[in-house]
């Protein structure tokens, strides 16, 4: 009987001992060991260690026999863009461009389960925790595993293929994608085609982007008599300023309840956000209470379709959010590129008229993946700005049945989503790399 109890309590406790989400082969288990060694150098703003990023990845690629380049913008030197290369055996067909951005967003370590720079892969749910897991260093070790894959295959691409992995995306771009775009060490690549990130998805189906909203900032300033705090008169500037956020606030109702109604997704309405105000009279301890200020102002984030009117937003700026003749004066500041370079809006074509999607749409079927209706983007990406040059871009990231945990605490992508998609991109770079269209 003792024999029995002593065998009963070994299973408890067996059972009780967390097992893999699922077993991983040694390949395996060597590729998210790299996923982690890069999710451990930590590249979050404000003081991003590209140099340690760069130690990492350009060592990773020359093993697998790719070309690297390093390019820098910034005066300092202090921010690389690692440019990797497969060459194609047909070096005159326009190449293939994969994108990642090195940076990434800071993480408050004391709202975590786990450290955000461990990199802590949860043997029970096969979670891989860090800072930077979907948004996005899980693609450039995807990109270099599928290479991998497909050269242990014997495959060679016709056309070259090109890694660019970027500083700087996470705050705008200025020293990275923005400037590469423009010079000639791009132009050189002769690039066809190029994927960006995307998002995690909440189905099995994989979400992908064809636009990105445009960026603006928008700051309306109030000016009008000061008075006593208890008097009551027309053109007060808070008072001004309250009726153009009412304004403004009735206008975002509109379209946000487009969104809340599932007439149009989130990156197809234009969303204007009211981000700060500054007003009042300060005094040592606050605001003086019984006076009204001479002046206020209010600013918003103001994030637009690229297919909007633009002339019409800013005629409604003129004309309804910030009209003269209430004293209200505007400033509009507009971030990143608003057509490209034939004038047209920056988007990329997901129909049978752009070849490069269909190779894209059947590599994914091939691999035994679902799409999702393409979407434009609600925030920003490097990609466009290499729409803005004419080229079409896409942007997709493979991560289905997964929150979407960017810029969060606990950002986590499991080890099966990750292995998977590296499956995904061989499908991709052997459709888009072959293809002589």
């Amino acid at each position: 009987m003792r024999r029995l109890d002593h065998f009963l309590l070994v299973a408890v406790l067996l059972a009780a001992v967390p097992h893999p989400a699922h077993p991983l082969t040694e390949l395996e288990s060597s590729q998210i060991r790299r996923f982690q060694d890069y999710l451990r150098i930590c590249t979050a703003h404000p003081t991003p260690d590209y140099g340690a990023a760069a130690a990492f990845l350009l060592p990773y690629a020359a093993s697998l026999g790719l070309g690297t380049t390093t390019l820098h913008f910034s005066a300092c030197k202090s921010k690389p863009l690692l440019l990797l290369t497969w060459p194609g055996t047909d070096p005159s067909l326009p190449s293939i461009l994969l994108n990642s951005h090195i940076d990434s967003v800071p993480a408050e370590p004391e709202y975590w389960i786990h450290p955000p720079y461990a990199a802590h892969h949860d043997p029970a749910t096969g979670r891989v925790y860090a800072r930077g897991a979907q948004d996005d260093k899980c693609l450039p070790i995807q990109y270099l595993e599928a290479i991998r894959g497909l050269q242990a295959a014997g495959f060679a691409p016709t056309r070259t293929v090109h890694i660019s992995l970027v500083p700087d995306e996470e705050i705008g771009g200025e020293d990275g994608h923005e400037k590469f775009v423009q010079l000639e060490d791009f132009r050189a690549l002769n690039v066809g085609f190029m994927l960006d990130e995307g998002q995690a998805s909440l189905t099995d189906e994989y979400r992908v982007f064809y636009a990105d909203r445009l960026v603006w900032k928008l700051i309306v300033k109030a000016t009008g008599a000061p008075g006593h705090g208890s008097k009551m008169f027309d053109g007060a500037a808070v008072e001004n300023l309250m009726d153009i956020i009412e304004t403004v606030a009735g206008f975002r109702e509109a379209q946000f309840g487009k969104v809340k109604a599932g007439k149009s997704g989130p990156g197809e309405v234009v969303s204007v956000n009211p981000v700060y105000m500054n007003a009042g009279t300060p005094s040592p301890t606050g605001f003086v209470m019984n006076m009204q200020p001479s002046e206020a102002e209010v600013g918003f984030d103001l994030r637009l379709p690229p297919t909007e009117d633009i002339e019409q937003i800013i005629r409604r700026i003129k004309e309804e959010w910030a009209p003269a003749h209430k004293n209200l004066t505007y400033q509009l500041m507009m971030k990143g590129p608003v057509r490209d370079v034939a004038g047209r809006p920056l988007v990329t074509l997901t129909n049978e008229s752009n070849p490069w999607w269909s190779v894209f749409e059947h590599a994914i079927v091939s691999s035994g993946g679902k799409l999702a209706k393409p979407e434009i983007l609600s925030s920003t990406t490097d990609a466009r700005f290499v729409r803005q040059m004419g080229v079409p871009a896409l942007g997709f990231s493979p991560m289905i049945n997964t929150p979407i945990l960017l810029h969060d605490h606990n950002e986590y992508l499991e080890d099966k989503v990750f292995l998977r998609g590296i499956e995904v991109y061989q499908h991709l770079i052997r459709a888009l790399s072959s293809f002589k269209g």
